[in-house]
């Protein structure tokens, strides 16, 4: 294990597993949880005990992921010294192999009463839902065919930060997935994915070296810009298509009386996404780590608006 020094952060300390626990990251955690929420309030079906279950078994299974991709990415080579993202610490050696991996089972350990109180709510169907997020976390960069190796990251990304995340938690509330969830999902799902692509647009080239064949791998730096414009386009897409009347009436079925034109208090963080477009064009290396904090906070302030919107327009 490499041994890199990180000023004020002694190997082993609780400031090295805060580290690992990657804080920057939690807001991927945070966004669906708090649009699903007011998907469920805007149907009628808010129950707070469901919702801040959801949300702290998200933060752990956030956790869960970012310890398994630092043990592993360490371990298959794509964390070394020549790292351009934030310390890791794994490969800075503030931890070992063993005490991360023992860290995930903690995780997972903490995560069980939240889960087990959401099967007590919303029946077997959590159970799919809890494994399956386990098993993908850990398979992201972890197993014999870890999906963020072979491409499949931003797929990982979008369905379970996005798709599963938001309609779980609309699920644990209301018993069912309407077509407003799916709708919903559809941006948180995007942006998390665009934070994704912006970490391997700038790590390409030590990740081709690791044989780590990421999508901005495959597809070049300017196919990963593209994807991360489009993703930015389908996000902003969402709430003008949702405040149109035949995609409003299809989205709240008999809750589509009024109209919904808080649900564009979005696109004020327009320019924010512009800005992180220009930096993802004309940055190379670190400077892009402005960026991915960037686009993590624009998935926060993005996800809180629209769910503002979303709750306001049901008021």
């Amino acid at each position: 294990m490499s041994e890199v020094a990180v000023p004020g952060i002694a190997p082993g300390s609780f400031k090295a597993w805060v580290l690992a626990c990657r804080p920057a990251t939690l807001p991927v955690a945070v966004a669906p949880v708090v649009v699903g929420t007011a998907v469920a309030y805007a149907l009628g079906g808010m129950r707070l005990g469901p919702a801040l279950a959801a949300l702290f078994g998200a933060l752990l299974f956030q956790v869960i992921s970012n310890f398994a991709n630092d043990v592993f990415d360490h371990e298959k080579g794509a964390d070394t010294h020549e790292r351009l993202g934030p310390t890791r610490a794994t490969q800075s050696g503030l931890l070992s192999g063993r005490q991360v991996r023992m860290g995930m089972l903690v995780a997972v350990a903490l995560s069980l009463p939240f889960g087990l109180y959401l099967v007590s709510v919303g029946g077997l169907a959590i159970v799919a839902i809890g494994v399956a997020s386990i098993l993908a976390a850990v398979a992201y960069t972890g197993g014999p065919y870890p999906l963020g190796y072979h491409g499949l990251g931003d797929v990982f990304v979008f369905l379970f930060f996005g798709l599963v995340a938001v309609c779980g938690t609309v699920f644990v509330q209301l018993g069912g997935v309407p077509p407003l969830a799916w709708l919903a999902a559809l941006p948180v799902g995007a942006i998390a994915t665009a934070v994704l692509v912006v970490n391997n647009v700038r790590d390409r080239e030590t990740d081709v070296r690791a044989g780590k064949r990421t999508l901005a791998v495959r597809l070049g730096r300017k196919g990963g810009v593209a994807e991360y414009v489009l993703l930015l386009l389908v996000a902003y897409a969402v709430p003008v298509a949702l405040a149109a009347g035949p995609v409003r009436s299809w989205a709240l079925g008999a809750h589509a009386a009024g109209g919904m034109p808080w649900v564009l208090l979005p696109i004020v963080t327009l320019p924010v996404a512009l800005r992180c477009v220009k930096t993802l064009r004309t940055a190379e290396g670190r400077p892009l780590n402005a960026c991915l904090a960037a686009t993590a906070k624009l998935l926060l302030m993005f996800s809180v608006l629209f769910a503002a919107g979303i709750a306001l327009s049901a008021a």
